[in-house]
């Protein structure tokens, strides 16, 4: 398993730096999921898109699990980025896109929106720094997406 998954990147920096190894590992299954930086560092939707086109086509072929931005407008430091209704329609459309974008190509797609608020007020649900993930949401995100994918 490889995951060079960075903290912060957005579409962009997936490109840049990420997107050779489909070609140097020679996956058996890639997921994507991506797009909460592009949504927080003021990128549109339509820039997103574009993003996003050239990241599926390179996994095209490949058995693909697109992933969902998941639902965050619940944490505290949401209120760092517009607040939660801001986050919320913001990733709503972003979560459009990357639907549309996925289904259009045959990619399993798995919305992990409803998961990733089923657990708020648990302990270890939200990291120590107020924002990402913590493991036991990022356990239930997995369970998740592997029930979603079609062996």
């Amino acid at each position: 398993m490889t995951n060079p998954a960075v903290n912060g990147y957005t579409t962009l920096d997936l490109i840049r730096d990420e997107l050779s190894f489909i070609e140097r590992v020679h996956p058996d299954i890639v997921s994507i999921l991506i797009g909460v930086n592009d949504l927080v560092q003021g990128r549109t939707a339509d820039e997103y898109r574009r993003s996003l086109t050239t990241i599926y086509d390179a996994a095209s072929g490949l058995p693909v699990i697109a992933v969902s931005i998941p639902s965050w407008s619940y944490v505290p430091a949401a209120a760092d980025f517009g607040g939660a209704d801001h986050v919320d329609r913001l990733t709503v459309v972003f979560n459009e896109v990357a639907r549309d974008q996925a289904t259009g190509r045959g990619y399993t797609w798995v919305d992990i929106g409803a998961v990733s608020k089923s657990g708020v007020g648990t302990p270890g649900w939200i990291a120590s720094d107020d924002l990402h993930p913590g493991d036991v949401q990022y356990a239930a995100w997995a369970e998740t997406i592997w029930a979603a994918w079609p062996r």
